[in-house]
């Protein structure tokens, strides 16, 4: 399998030398990409800026291609979870819950198309307003420029493809270097489903180069961005006034008060804290503990990680897949040693073969370690016990991110508090940070970013707002 550029419907021929797609697991390539060159990347936003001037969709056109859309991903689920799988190192229920998770964006974003409405403006009761009748009006913004990470090959781009054409924009796409095909396939679905040519491009190439080049493109309105909060702060930096959605970076936490229901609290954050190899923004990366219930917690969550073998994703018994790369693991490994040298307790795992490590658990963590600072993105676990949920807000709180928090607990008056006091893009109560619901708002505050992902959300972000104003006589 080899790829090149998708342009105005096709895929275009490309010289070079294609570079190798690992299998994640196996660590052997199964196919390779053609990297764009800078007039590829520049044809790319050309053509998607003529065909939004050319050749706008109807809003009822937009719908119906997305629900296509998501009918062609339901048909060829087994077909795109195989690519998760080996591009991406998914297990196989992870893969098939992504899939279906991208159909479910596009329908939902094929609804969001037919409810682009405005609002009415009262001039009437403002002094010189007698007569005028205003109203708001939303209209697309143009080129959406869409760049995505490796841990959600298919959903990430459908969250930022559906709703993009939804409210009538026309997209370039840049995936992630490591995880291409299933954005590919994506091309080729909508294509299918009767996307006219130039509403999706898609190029590959290093971010550094490619990437780059698209963020000083001044033909491009708005930036859809996943990825880590460094990047995040250069594509801001760059872009100047022109508009962002940033997803960025997280040190996500899950908080256990001592009134919880303890075993549905500890298996949440279990599978919070190592779903995807825990390479998920809303990982559980720090479990916050009130004391009375720190060594029970601490038992619980052993007994329930012992069993989580990693390895093969081809392999039901397994319950952990591969980091996304070898360097990714031995990144990680050398986390986890760090924190051993510093005082940290291995409560369990910490064993890794290739760009394979076992799930893992620590406690009695240095306050000063970087595991509880900054985004692990690996499949690992620390234990914090703290005195009250108040110390636990003030720790998550005092910390540069703030995307996902978790907080289980049975009190009106804790879930209360957390609510008012956590400073986080979404706060979950009785269940841990992972919990996400695709068409809910999803973004993060300070150094997570801003902008929210949703359907209903991106097409508000997507689209521009112009006011009217009739004058009577």
């Amino acid at each position: 399998m080899i790829k090149t550029a998708f342009i105005n419907g096709k895929w275009i021929k490309l010289s070079g030398e294609p570079a190798p797609v690992l299998d994640k697991y196996l660590l052997e390539p199964f196919g390779g990409v053609i990297r764009a060159e800078s007039d590829t990347t520049a044809l790319a936003v050309q053509e998607a800026q003529r065909a939004f001037e050319t050749s706008p969709l109807s809003p009822e056109g937009r719908s119906k291609i997305l629900e296509k859309t998501a009918d062609l991903i339901d048909a060829r689920s087994d077909e795109l979870a195989d690519i998760i799988i080996r591009e991406g190192g998914f297990m196989r229920s992870e893969a098939s819950k992504e899939v279906s998770r991208a159909a479910l964006v596009f329908r939902h974003s094929a609804e969001e198309a037919l409810r682009l409405n405005g609002e009415m403006i009262p001039f009437d009761g403002i002094p010189g307003g007698a007569g005028k009748t205003g109203f708001l009006q939303r209209h697309p913004i143009g080129v959406i420029c869409a760049i995505t990470p490796f841990n959600g090959p298919l959903n990430t781009p459908a969250h930022k493809i559906g709703p993009a054409i939804a409210a009538g924009n026309t997209v370039v796409i840049k995936p992630a270097r490591e995880t291409p095909f299933s954005a590919c396939a994506l091309c080729d679905i909508l294509q299918e489903a009767g996307l006219p040519d130039g509403h999706l491009n898609l190029i590959n190439g290093e971010g550094t180069i490619v990437g780059q080049q698209l963020l000083e493109d001044d033909r491009i309105a708005f930036y859809h961005f996943t990825g880590s909060t460094a990047v995040g702060r250069r594509i801001a930096n760059t872009v100047g006034l022109r508009q962002t959605s940033l997803e960025l970076g997280s040190v996500a936490a899950t908080i256990i008060c001592d009134d919880a229901h303890l075993e549905a609290a500890c298996a949440a954050s279990v599978a919070a804290a190592y779903a995807k190899a825990g390479q998920v923004c809303t990982s559980t990366q720090i479990l916050f503990v009130e004391a009375g219930v720190a060594d029970a917690v601490r038992d619980r969550v052993v007994e329930i990680i012992k069993p989580l073998t990693a390895g093969n994703p081809r392999d039901a018994s397994n319950r952990c897949g591969p980091m996304i790369s070898e360097k990714a693991a031995e990144r990680v490994s050398a986390w986890i040693e760090a924190s051993i040298d510093k005082g940290a307790r291995l409560l369990w795992g910490g064993a890794r073969e290739r760009s394979t490590l076992q799930p893992t658990l620590l406690d009695n963590i240095h306050p000063e370690d970087q595991f509880l600072r900054e985004e692990l993105f690996g499949p690992a676990m620390c234990i914090v016990p703290v005195a009250s949920i108040d110390e636990a807000i003030d720790r998550y709180n005092a910390g540069r991110y703030g995307l996902a928090a978790g907080v289980f607990t049975q009190s009106l008056d804790k879930a209360s508090k957390a609510s008012r006091r956590l400073r986080s893009g979404t706060i979950h109560i009785n269940n841990a940070s992972s919990g996400r619901l695709d068409p809910m708002p999803f973004g993060g505050v300070k150094d997570s970013g801003h902008g929210k992902e949703g359907p209903k959300y991106a097409v508000e972000e997507m689209t521009e707002r112009r006011l009217v104003v009739l004058h009577g006589f």
